[in-house]
């Protein structure tokens, strides 16, 4: 059975999807099979992976609503042993037609259960917001995961997530738990990075991953090709950090780690 993971944080800019995306990768080259669900209308996800939205059939949208079924709406990557269920903009629509919907909040979380014996790790993508695709990520969760920016404004949304993920166990899921911050963005050439990390680690009684992301070129560049960082250059900095952080998940999980035997490349 698959461990759920929910990315989130309600502050947007904060590399949620690039942790959503990479560490899915970086879990697939572990030799983990993963399924990564998009449930942020933007797709950025979905575009980070070299999914085409335009035209689609199946998504996460139309899964929501009840027009196709979970495994119609799984597609492959160019990842091997990672799949993905893709969003479009339609999904943007989706949270005034599940109003009216029975457990709406629940959605999400009954589907994956009809996948999730095929999978390892099951990685969702949230928007960042407190709505109901939100609500459905959470609930289907095992863990959340968050990342923080490694800037002074990004501390002032923290205290609400949590309040949020309480919310959550004390009325819709009370098996979630919080899995741990990840630091993001990190620029070791400037002071508040490494007070921020300090604050943190003083002052909040939660795991925090001893991976930190770093701020990087590469890891920018990365979705605009439609790649994971480790495709598309495999040596860098941003690689290595994520490969880190799946390390240090699957070490807590007690899963083995061995990655993945396949070609590997670093982009010119």
């Amino acid at each position: 059975m698959a461990k759920i993971i929910a990315i989130s944080n309600q502050k947007g800019g904060v590399g949620k999807t690039t942790t959503a995306v990479n560490l899915a990768a970086c879990l697939a080259d572990f030799s983990m099979h993963v399924l990564l669900v998009d449930i942020d209308p933007q797709g950025n996800a979905t575009s980070g992976l070299g999914v085409e939205k335009r035209g689609r059939e199946t998504d996460i949208y139309r899964l929501l609503i009840g027009e196709c079924g979970v495994k119609d709406a799984i597609t492959k990557t160019a990842c091997e042993g990672l799949d993905l269920i893709p969003s479009t903009v339609d999904l943007a629509g989706a949270e005034a037609e599940l109003l009216t919907a029975e457990d709406r909040e629940f959605i999400l979380r009954e589907e994956l259960k009809k996948v999730s014996d095929d999978y390892d790790y099951i990685i969702i993508d949230c928007p960042p917001s407190l709505n109901v695709l939100v609500l459905n990520g959470l609930c289907a969760a095992d863990t959340m995961i968050c990342p923080l920016q490694c800037e002074f404004y990004a501390l002032e949304g923290l205290s609400q997530l949590l309040e949020t993920v309480r919310m959550v166990q004390d009325r819709l899921n009370p098996d979630l738990t919080f899995g741990g911050i990840v630091f993001t963005m990190f620029d070791g050439r400037t002071r508040l990075s490494a007070q921020v990390i300090q604050n943190v680690r003083e002052n909040l009684n939660r795991h925090i991953y001893k991976t930190v992301i770093p701020r990087s070129v590469r890891l920018s560049e990365a979705p605009s090709y439609g790649e994971p960082i480790t495709r598309y250059d495999n040596r860098s900095a941003g690689a290595e950090a994520y490969r880190g952080l799946a390390r240090e998940i699957l070490v807590n999980d007690g899963k083995p780690v061995k990655l993945r035997k396949r070609k590997l490349f670093r982009r010119s």
